[in-house]
């Protein structure tokens, strides 16, 4: 067989994986895990369950390959802050990609439980996105933020308030504007506090 051959069906094989993914994200954004089967994304790209196991070789497998086609996008989108600021250009562009947003509300919703598959992805997703967002806040502004806050407390809030806009907008999003109440509570957070220092404990 010719390099040529070798490598047309190298780049058909990936196209076929690229078109599976496409229709396994919009099944888990809509479905979850549980609610999704490989004999409906399969179906949805014309094959057979079988002729999917060829590709990804379980559900399990095809949803890990998601994921990783989801950090593959955001990368590729730069959606990686490096101040609080950033985080509302990260969530001005997700309200262009409502499939990933849901996608990672559903499925961050349901690896809660310790067994479901996507349980260690996003572990590890949050603890290293508060590691990193709290080692920046911690570069750029020393142990404590202008407004009183510890570096990991503003992380982890920011975070928060990201996924519980991120939820309320799937719901309405003519009525929840992201990205002006990201920027919004980035401005308090890196504000002097007004009136006290909301991270020092009350007498």
């Amino acid at each position: 067989m010719s390099e040529t051959v070798v490598r047309r069906r190298r780049g058909q094989g990936s196209a076929r994986r690229n078109e599976i993914l496409a229709a396994a994200i919009e099944e888990f954004a809509a479905g979850g895990y549980k609610g999704t089967s490989l004999a409906t994304v399969a179906e949805r790209v014309g094959l057979t369950q079988q002729g999917l196991l060829h590709y990804f070789p379980s559900k399990e497998a095809l949803l890990v390959a998601v994921l990783e086609k989801r950090d593959e996008m955001d990368a590729a989108m730069g959606d990686s802050p490096r101040d609080l600021a950033d985080f509302a250009e990260v969530v001005t562009r997700n309200t262009d990609r409502r499939e990933l947003v849901q996608l990672h509300t559903v499925l961050s919703a349901e690896g809660v439980t310790e067994h479901h598959p996507a349980h260690n992805y996003f572990h590890s997703r949050y603890m290293g996105l508060r590691d990193r967002t709290t080692e920046q806040l911690r570069e750029r502004h020393g142990d404590t933020l202008p407004s009183g806050l510890a570096p990991e407390d503003a992380a982890a809030l920011v975070i928060a308030a990201m996924d519980g806009l991120r939820l309320q907008w799937l719901y309405d999003p003519d009525s929840v504007q992201m990205p002006g109440l990201i920027k919004m509570l980035a401005d308090v957070l890196t504000s002097p506090a007004r009136g006290g220092n909301p991270g020092a404990a009350e007498d």
